[in-house]
């Protein structure tokens, strides 16, 4: 916010309101998203090959490579970015109560493919909610409340998610399969209804589209764009190495649930506590490294959670007890926090104001290029050298990251990124 901002009543007044519709609409989110730990077990369980599900997985990064580029100049050319916001996020958690229908309607040799399809078609919007989630979350923060602004968003979001997931865990070991599944999908749609209001009534002011629009398909719009995203050094070092870490996560990512179905054989509620444990640990991150950004820099929080993140599919690799994976989970929670934290306000801030919806699709695109291919090949991987070892792997790869961000060029300076509240 500027500084006549600050002192003008009015502007206070909407910033408050944003602020908080911002945190009601996390409540929703995590009411949904709640399903999400849940949707790769049902497939699981719904006879699904280890291909179908990394699938589920790998699905967005196809076409947010295909799409995102062509979604960040169509929203760069929109002076209301936030209906689009709130909409696409509204059709994408409606999806977990298509879902549920699915078995209801559907013979049971369908059903996995039907779930996939469902999903597919949710990419699309996942695509748009991406790139416009960035933009309205930093035009509603200001460059210096964006540590302020997501980590209570997160921690709101991360406590309704964990509570919500205990209890739907309790549920499904209560209910007789497929109805458990199909209960919780449907139920916990509704949360995309909460979302949808109060993300709706983001009130900004209209964005300033360029006057030079980039990355047209003409010979000369490419080379405009590769232009402009080379006289962006700090942002090409950080989406790159960015890039490697993210493959390592997107690797791993449907390897855990095959390990604790496949290998660990641990019940719904064992599952469900696993998930509870690292997104409860993950309030706990939140406040701690809003507190080490202040203390000792971003360099120190990124260092630490890239690191801190790169040991948990290891860990895991190790053990076959339930205890001793909540322990895990509990310590990735609180890593992976302080990584959604930097990332994210070290994205924006090597971002072009002018042109941010423009790189935030770029960067989200890399992001989406890294989906596609690891999860197949963590998948792939599982079935030649077993699901332990390919966690393994995922482990080394975001370990790669971590060293690139420890010894490459391009180093982030020491400073404070998290700014002061917004309130």
């Amino acid at each position: 916010m500027t500084t006549a901002a600050l002192t003008d009543p009015v502007a206070l007044q909407i910033q408050k309101r944003n602020f908080r519709n911002v945190q009601i609409d996390a409540i929703g989110v995590g009411l949904a998203s709640a399903a999400g730990p849940f949707l790769p077990v049902f497939l699981a369980l719904s006879n699904a090959t280890d291909l179908q599900v990394g699938l589920l997985t790998a699905m967005p990064g196809v076409t947010g490579v295909f799409l995102a580029l062509i979604v960040g100049r169509f929203l760069q050319t929109r002076r209301k970015i936030v209906p689009w916001f709130s909409v696409a996020r509204l059709v994408v958690l409606s999806c977990y109560a298509l879902t549920g229908l699915v078995p209801f309607f559907v013979p049971q040799k369908h059903i996995v493919t039907s779930i996939l399809i469902i999903w597919a078609f949710a990419t699309i919007p996942q695509t748009v909610v991406a790139i416009a989630f960035s933009v309205v979350m930093n035009a509603v923060a200001g460059p210096q409340g964006r540590y302020a602004l997501m980590s209570r968003r997160w921690s709101t979001l991360g406590l309704t998610s964990a509570i919500t997931v205990a209890v739907a865990g309790q549920i499904l070991d209560r209910v007789i399969f497929p109805l458990n599944y199909q209960l919780i999908f449907l139920g916990l749609s509704l949360g995309g209804l909460i979302s949808y209001y109060f993300s709706s009534h983001i009130n900004l002011p209209d964005a300033e589209v360029p006057s030079q629009l980039i990355g047209g398909l003409s010979k000369k719009g490419i080379q405009t764009y590769v232009r402009l995203v080379r006289n962006e050094p700090a942002f090409v070092s950080f989406a790159l190495k960015r890039f490697v870490v993210l493959s390592g996560i997107s690797l791993a990512a449907p390897l855990f649930p095959l390990y604790f179905v496949k290998i660990v054989h641990a019940s719904n509620s064992w599952i469900g506590f696993i998930s509870t444990t690292q997104t409860a640990f993950a309030l706990v991150g939140y406040y701690l490294w809003s507190r080490q950004s202040h203390q000792r820099g971003s360099r120190f929080v990124l260092l630490c959670t890239t690191l801190g993140v790169s040991l948990y599919p290891a860990l895991t690799a190790m053990t076959t007890s339930e205890q001793a994976i909540v322990l895990f989970a509990g310590f990735a929670g609180i890593f992976q926090a302080g990584l959604d934290l930097v990332f994210f306000d070290e994205l924006m801030r090597t971002v072009p104001v002018q042109y941010s919806a423009t790189f935030v699709s770029l960067a989200q695109s890399m992001q989406h290029l890294s989906t596609i291919a690891s999860p197949l090949i963590g998948t792939t991987l599982a079935g030649q050298i077993g699901i332990g070892g390919a966690l393994l792997v995922g482990a080394g790869l975001r370990f790669t990251g971590f060293a690139l961000f420890a010894f490459g060029k391009g180093r982030l300076k020491q400073g404070n990124l998290a700014g002061q509240t917004t309130e």
